[in-house]
C-alpha cells in the first residue's frame, strides 16, 4: 500500500460523501492517481449516524475502511488508532470537515519521497476563522509553541499532514497531544520537519468541536511534553537540582540569623529572637519545599526505575555482519 488517508471525525455525517467524491476526483487527476490507497475513516463515537454513512460509503468506495469508537474518546485516540492500522508507506492525516484540501496531498507525498523529509505539516496560512476567537489565539499559541519546541512551524495544530510510516508507528498519541505530533517525533528522533502552504476552506457544515480551551489545554500539553521529553528518565535532575537550591537557601538564611543573633549579644547589641523574625519562616519553608522537592525526584527515579520501557530506545537502523 502506497498512501493511507486517516481521518478522524465527530458528527460530521453531512460532510463525509462529498469528502470521499473530493479525494478520490482529486487523486485521479493528480501524479499519484497510480498509488495504490485507503481512505482509514476512524469515527469518534458520533451520535449522528456517521458511521452508519462510512458503511454506505464503503460499498460504493472499495478504498475505505473505518473503525468506529463506542465513545467519544477524542482526536488523539482516534489518530493513534488510525496510525496503527494504517497499511500505506506514507500516511496524511487530514480533518473530516472539508476545511482541508486533498488536491493539497500529491505535494507534500513528493516533498516527503523526493526531498527525504520524515513530515510535511501544512500551513493554513490564510484562514477563514472567526478572528477574534480563532485566528489570534492560534497565533499566539503557534507562537508559543515555536519558541517552547523549537520547531519553526507556522501552523503546529493544523490537521493536514503528511508523515513517513516510521513515524507514526514509532511515536504515541494520547490525551490532546495531536496538537503537537511534530514536537513528539522530533522528541523520537525524526527531525526532518517541513512545511507546505495549504489552502484553507470555510466550514461549510456544522460547527467546530472545539472551543478556546484547546488554548489552555494546548499549553499545558506542551509543557507535559517539554517535561517527560527532558526529564521522564531522568526526574531526579530537575526535582533533585531544584530541591538542593531551595533547601540550601533556606539553610544558609538560618545559619545567617543564628550568627547574627551571636554577634549581636556577643557586642551586647540590641537583637530580636530568630523566631521572632518573619524571615526565619520562610527560611523554613524553604528548606521543607526543598526536601519535598528532592523526595518527588526521588519518587520518580523509582518509578522511572521499574517502569517495563525504562530502556526502550528508538532504533533507525541495524546492521548485522
Amino acid at each position: 500500500m502506497d498512501l493511507s488517508i486517516v481521518i478522524s471525525l465527530y458528527n460530521e455525517q453531512e460532510s463525509l460523501r462529498e469528502l470521499v467524491e473530493w479525494i478520490t476526483e482529486s487523486f485521479a487527476k493528480s501524479p499519484i492517481s497510480d498509488y495504490q490507497y485507503e481512505i482509514l475513516m476512524i469515527d469518534d463515537g458520533s451520535n449522528d449516524g456517521s458511521w452508519e454513512t462510512i458503511k454506505n460509503l464503503s460499498k460504493e468506495y472499495p478504498t475505505i475502511r473505518g473503525i468506529s469508537f463506542r465513545r467519544n474518546y477524542g482526536k488523539s485516540a482516534a489518530l493513534q488508532v488510525g496510525f496503527q492500522a494504517a497499511k500505506g508507506d506514507i500516511v496524511v492525516t487530514m480533518d473530516a470537515d472539508l476545511q482541508d484540501s486533498p488536491e493539497e496531498v500529491p505535494e507534500m507525498v513528493r516533498m516527503i519521497k523526493e526531498e527525504g523529509l520524515d513530515i510535511v505539516s501544512g500551513w493554513k496560512k490564510k484562514r477563514y476563522d472567526n478572528v477574534l476567537m480563532k485566528n489570534i489565539p492560534s497565533k499566539l499559541y503557534n507562537w508559543t509553541a515555536r519558541k517552547i519546541s523549537g520547531l519553526k512551524l507556522h501552523d503546529m495544530n493544523c490537521g493536514l499532514k503528511a508523515y513517513r510510516s516510521e513515524v507514526v508507528k514509532e511515536i504515541e498519541v494520547y490525551g490532546d497531544m495531536h496538537r503537537y505530533i511534530p514536537y513528539i517525533a522530533k522528541n523520537a528522533g525524526f527531525t526532518r520537519i517541513g512545511e507546505k502552504v495549504v489552502h484553507h476552506q470555510k466550514r461549510k457544515y456544522g460547527s467546530s468541536k472545539f472551543g478556546m480551551e484547546r488554548f489552555v489545554n494546548g499549553f499545558l500539553d506542551l509543557l507535559t511534553i517539554t517535561f517527560l521529553s527532558r526529564f521522564g528518565k531522568k526526574p531526579m535532575h530537575i526535582f533533585g537540582v531544584w530541591g538542593i537550591v531551595a533547601f540550601l537557601a533556606g539553610f544558609i538564611i538560618s545559619i545567617w540569623l543564628i550568627i547574627d543573633k551571636v554577634i549581636s549579644q556577643v557586642h551586647g547589641l540590641k537583637f530580636r529572637p530568630v523566631t521572632d523574625q518573619p524571615l526565619f519562616y520562610l527560611a523554613l519553608v524553604t528548606i521543607i519545599i526543598g526536601l519535598m522537592l528532592f523526595l518527588t525526584g526521588f519518587l520518580g527515579e523509582l518509578i522511572s526505575r521499574s517502569s517495563s520501557n525504562r530502556n526502550e530506545y528508538k532504533i533507525k537502523e541495524r546492521l548485522n555482519n
